[in-house]
């Protein structure tokens, strides 16, 4: 977007566009002196001949009541080469004070340095692209030029990458000081088009043999009268330029490239209106500095997009793109970066299945605000994801987790909260790891901050981590999030967990069958983007239990003829359930499973039907030899069984758990013999 500041007329301050960073006059200080005017402006013609300056000059006038001099008039204000100019606009940058940025019979050169260091500190201060072209519109206009206009390289170059596209400048920034009449008040605008004012071209399409590509591979500033420099001059602000009398003549133009480490970044025109002094050599000078830090400003400013934007995709794509949607739990999810960062961080959140029918619940937080963080967070969230393939409790979880964490380096501090929620038992089993404790809401409105023992962050190394196991009432609602939702500057944490759970009273205010995805809405809708520090992770979870009369659970002992009572089990149970279809397969499958279960197990195994939109069927022994899938040959008497339930069943799996292994498998049910549907369940006892 093109930002504009031109001049009101007959008033000093210059319109703006919306969204465009302020005028000068709009941020009261004192600008920079003019490196190019200060001996114009700070001797007088009438000195003595050893150099001591009369009375009447301006060191012996008293100071008016806001610390300034008196404006000088008649010859004292045409004397020099700034005639014209008001000195009032060559006071001290706001960063000196005025008694000591141009004292008196000061040499120019300590002058012109005193500028260049606050103009490019405050170029330098810059941390995104508007911010550093307007700290260089204040440093040049009107303290060095009357004008400025700068075209940036559409799209800007990141990186060394080289493109073979056309040059292409777009205007991003203009900058004009008001006219002033001889009384020092702004003059009323002429008949005629100002030269300042002429139209400019917001895009410009750079010819390759063109005098303008010339000059910016060149990547020195030149003059207006340079040879040729006409041409250049003309291309970038467009063909009226090349009509007598719209530009002032000779040294009062200023054209620079904006040359960064690799690329050309754009260009900087300065202006002089001809009733100002020329620029200098050691204007030029100037002019070549003040390029140089915006050049190095306006890169930096791209990279440092570049790398957020990298780093927000990074983490985005690392968080669940959706959530699972299992019997007997639903779920919903936000995520709200920090408004005050790069819009990253390492907080994390996820859902996943594990067997029986149960989910991991996950949040976590690394620390920091960088892409490494975000690299970091990925790598730990993938890490719990296959530590929960494995079945393992939460604190066993949370101890291995550490031990990677501790692989990928000493200084990678992160909190996890890990729960395991089972619907058939109605059971949580949780750890957490320096995390904030998670907020149960009851089904009757009630809320209750979990007491879950809180352990040492993860990466600390050489700690212990404790689970524990509380009731996970049918209808309840579990809240995990990070610390972002309750800490701020100036909140700690268990200050902001009590506010949160009071909030999450009043957002259900006797409504505990609020849908999660308005709770959530409810839980962040009074936070503004000035609100927010850190980023934000919260998983909501409603648990509505497995419906009982769609379980059946039996413990068989090891035996030969235990295959043969599981088939018995299995047809009892399936022509309950109105599921005669699925007999044959059903029996077939339980009996290969079964057996290969009793031939390694050394206690009672488990055989558990669950219906659903699918029939799944689990076996669990105690022998943590997986059973791997084989080809038989013609002679061999065994090796069909898992062959058989992979062409039978539409899915089917074997997992080690901590005591043993389960293998599983599948069916999809007819539809007219599923269970009621979710929200007419029957709501079993706890």
């Amino acid at each position: 977007m093109t930002e504009q500041h031109t001049p009101r007329e007959g008033s000093g301050d210059a319109p703006r566009r919306s969204g465009a960073p302020p005028t000068r006059t709009e941020h009261p200080g004192t600008p920079e002196p003019s490196p190019g005017r200060w001996r114009a402006e700070h001797s007088s013609p009438s000195s003595s001949p050893d150099g001591k300056r009369p009375a009447s000059s301006d060191s012996a006038r008293p100071s008016s009541p806001d610390g300034h001099r008196p404006q000088p008039s008649g010859p004292e204000r045409s004397a020099g080469p700034g005639a014209g100019r008001s000195g009032a606009r060559h006071h001290a940058p706001a960063d000196v004070p005025s008694h000591e940025a141009v004292p008196d019979g000061a040499d120019p050169q300590t002058d012109r340095l005193r500028y260049l260091d606050v103009a490019t500190r405050r170029i330098a201060r810059g941390m995104d692209l508007d911010e550093t072209l307007r700290e260089l519109r204040r440093a040049a206009v009107p303290s060095f030029a009357d004008a400025i206009f700068v075209h940036l390289h559409d799209p800007l170059p990141v990186g060394q990458e080289k493109s073979a596209a056309p040059v292409v400048l777009q205007l991003h920034s203009v900058d004009r000081a008001p006219e002033t009449s001889g009384t020092g008040r702004p003059a009323p605008s002429p008949p005629a088009v100002h030269p300042l004012h002429t139209n400019v071209a917001e895009r410009v399409h750079v010819t390759v043999t063109g005098r303008l590509a010339e000059l910016l591979l060149a990547g020195r500033p030149a003059f207006g009268d340079a040879p040729g420099i006409g041409a250049a001059v003309a291309e970038l602000l467009g063909p009226v330029t090349g009509e007598p009398g719209t530009l002032p003549p000779g040294r009062r133009l200023i054209i620079a490239p904006l040359h960064g480490r690799h690329h050309v970044m754009g260009t900087v025109v300065l202006l002089r209106r001809p009733e100002h002094p020329a620029f200098t050599a050691d204007d030029l000078l100037v002019a070549s500095q003040l390029a140089t830090h915006t050049a190095i400003g306006v890169q930096k400013a791209v990279m440092y997009r570049h790398e957020a934007a990298v780093a927000d995709t990074l983490q985005r794509t690392m968080l669940p793109s959706s959530l699972p949607e299992p019997t007997g739990v639903r779920l919903a999810s936000r995520y709200l970066p920090a408004s005050r960062t790069a819009q990253v961080g390492g907080d994390w959140y996820d859902a996943i299945p594990v067997t029986g029918n149960r989910i991991a619940l996950v949040v976590g937080d690394v620390m920091g605000h960088s892409m490494t963080s975000a690299a970091i967070m990925g790598q730990l969230r993938t890490t719990v994801q296959t530590l929960a393939g494995l079945d393992l409790p939460p604190d066993e979880v949370l101890h291995h987790l550490d031990e990677q964490a501790r692989r990928l380096g000493s200084d990678h501090i992160a909190t996890c909260l890990y729960a395991i929620y089972d619907p058939i038992s109605h059971r949580l089993l949780m750890a957490n790891a320096g995390h904030p404790p998670p907020v149960l809401l009851h089904p009757d409105g009630r809320t209750e901050i979990l007491r879950v023992p809180p352990g040492p962050p993860i990466g600390v190394g050489d700690v212990l981590f404790e689970s524990v196991e509380l009731p996970a009432p049918t209808g309840a609602t579990l809240l995990l999030y990070t610390d972002g939702l309750v800490e701020t500057r100036d909140t700690d944490v268990g200050t902001g967990v009590e506010a949160l759970r009071r909030r999450l009273e009043t957002a259900v205010d006797g409504r505990p069958t609020l849908s999660l995805e308005l709770l959530c809405d409810q839980v962040l809708g009074n936070l503004g983007p000035a609100a927010r520090d850190d980023d934000i992770a919260l998983l909501a979870a409603r648990f509505e239990g497995f419906p009982p009369d769609s379980v059946a659970y039996w413990f068989l002992d090891p035996r030969p003829r235990t295959a043969g009572q599981a088939r018995r089990l299995a047809r009892r149970v399936l022509h309950r359930w109105g599921l005669e279809s699925l007999l044959d397969t059903t029996e077939l499958m339980v009996s290969e499973v079964v057996t290969n279960a009793v031939r390694f197990a050394s206690r009672p195994i488990s055989l558990r039907l669950l219906r659903t939109d699918v029939l799944r069927c689990e076996v669990t022994d105690d022998s943590p030899e997986v059973p791997r899938m084989r080809h038989a040959a013609p002679a061999d008497e065994g090796g069909r069984g898992l062959f058989l339930v992979s062409q039978l069943a539409r899915r089917w799996g074997a997992t080690r758990l901590s005591t043993g292994k389960v293998v599983w498998f599948e069916q999809p049910t007819p539809r007219n013999q599923r269970p009621t549907p979710r929200d007419q369940r029957p709501t079993p006892r706890d």
